[in-house]
């Protein structure tokens, strides 16, 4: 597996871990979701085109 594989699998991972449906995290909004999201969906282009 290459580095970007890794590192979208544990974004992806820290993702679900910060829905705010959790118990540990339903003080904290959608902020940590929504930012995880979209470094999730760079990291997944980058990989897409082969620069990760």
């Amino acid at each position: 597996m290459s580095l970007g594989t890794v590192l979208l699998i544990i974004l992806i991972l820290m993702l679900v871990g910060v829905i705010p449906t959790w118990p540990h995290s339903q003080t904290w909004g959608y902020a940590p979701s929504v930012s995880l999201g979209v470094v999730v969906l760079v990291v997944l282009v980058l990989v897409l085109l082969g620069r990760l």
